[in-house]
């Protein structure tokens, strides 16, 4: 069949039945009430549904006939791979929509701000929060969208006041780090590129790079030492289960020792501490990896009440029960002449997730850390208790040398 030519397609009438283009198969000129002026229109039969459908390619002439038939042949090329050319422009469409409607920097700054106002006792604080940003922030981030910010665009703001103005500087970085929470939290962006800015900046003076109150095993070290020390044959002792759930789950010793039956939840697979027994006086889920269920099974009978009993008195555990563990497998540490301690490999937990990338967000979580910073504890109302689990599961998979 010849292709449609321009005096055929100009002298188009109403009454005129539909010119086929000719050079793509379905797509025809189909006349309107003005001469000379027709729809493009592919028909055409949906791979997804099987159900007939006439798809609009445009007006002629506004769009001529070599012009309609490159956009035929795309769609046609999108049924010879099994897409819906209408179902996909409607869900490019849908996400250029999305993506014009993500706010800037700025818009998100208001928004968050005028959410948590009502919040702050001091107004003077609130204030101060939206002027530190419109000072320091807004000029290099205003305009952009939340989406397009990265790393390197946090550190130029940071830069100019990280040494010379440190307490600013980190006032200034929690707040953006809230405004980019916000975001993820909405979508509006895939996960927060503040974690990673301080990469790009300076030490600053005087401020250590971690603060260590215990000595913590390096992360590297645990699976020669448990396979060495912990793991010495199929059945544990009361001791070395709890020190090595208690290394999987990267719980506080408290937290271990006291544990209750009535706590753990094999089908969901989930150790549930009441807020009583937490630090910070919130109840906090532990996604329990394959390992840590094999431990607990191993225990189920000993008692009725306590998970890891001591064995003489059916009470909870002496603290000095693991330290003296420790100390008699003489377990390394990263503090020179000082043998590991129980809660140090919480740290060593923290470690291994940031050697291997995780998010800061779900490690904070798995270690129940508080979030002192009012503004992101706000939008902080999720455990992330799935996104933990896999993460979990890696580990404990690390730890045993799986």
């Amino acid at each position: 069949m010849a292709v449609l030519t321009d005096i055929k397609a100009r002298n188009i009438k109403p009454e005129s039945t539909a010119l086929p283009h000719g050079g793509v198969v379905g797509l025809s000129l189909l006349p309107t009430k003005t001469k000379g002026h027709g729809k493009w229109v592919l028909r055409y039969v949906s791979p997804t549904t099987g159900k007939r459908r006439n798809a609009g390619l445009g007006s002629y002439p506004q769009i001529g006939i070599a012009e309609v038939g490159k956009l035929g042949m795309e769609f046609r090329i999108q049924l010879q791979n099994g897409q819906d050319p209408l179902d996909e422009k409607a869900k490019n469409d849908a996400q250029a929509q999305f993506a014009k409607d993500i706010p800037t920097f700025q818009e998100a700054a208001i928004t968050l701000h005028a959410d948590l106002l009502p919040s702050w006792k001091n107004i003077k604080h609130g204030q101060q929060w939206i002027n530190t940003l419109t000072q320091y922030a807004f000029p290099m981030l205003g305009n952009r969208q939340l989406n397009q910010i990265e790393p390197a665009h946090i550190a130029n703001v940071l830069k100019p006041i990280w040494l010379d103005k440190a307490e600013t500087a980190g006032r200034v970085k929690q707040r953006i780090h809230a405004i980019m929470a916000w975001g993820w939290a909405h979508g509006y962006c895939q996960g927060n590129p503040v974690d990673v800015v301080d990469k790009l900046l300076p030490t600053q003076p005087n401020k250590t790079t971690r603060i260590q109150n215990q000595p913590a095993m390096p992360w590297r070290q645990i699976p020669d030492f448990i396979q060495r020390s912990v793991h010495t044959t199929n059945q544990y002792d009361i001791t070395r289960a709890i020190l090595l759930f208690l290394i999987l789950t990267a719980c506080r010793s408290g937290e271990a020792r006291g544990m209750r039956w009535s706590e753990v939840d094999f089908e969901a697979r989930v150790w549930v501490i009441p807020a009583e027994r937490m630090k910070m006086k919130l109840p906090h889920r532990v996604p329990l990896s394959t390992q840590a269920i094999e431990i607990l099974q191993g225990l189920q009978g000993i008692d009725t009440n306590l998970v890891f009993p001591s064995p003489r008195k059916k009470a909870e555990l002496c603290d000095m029960v693991l330290t003296s563990f420790l100390r008699k497998h003489h377990a390394p540490s990263d503090t020179p002449n000082r043998i590991a301690t129980a809660h140090g490999f919480r740290s060593s937990f923290r470690d291994w997730c940031s050697e291997h990338q995780y998010p800061r967000d779900l490690a904070e979580r798995a270690l129940a850390h508080s979030i002192s910073n009012r503004v992101e504890a706000a939008y902080h109302r999720t455990d992330l208790l799935e996104q933990r689990r896999p993460m979990m599961q890696a580990w404990a998979d690390w730890v045993l040398g799986k």
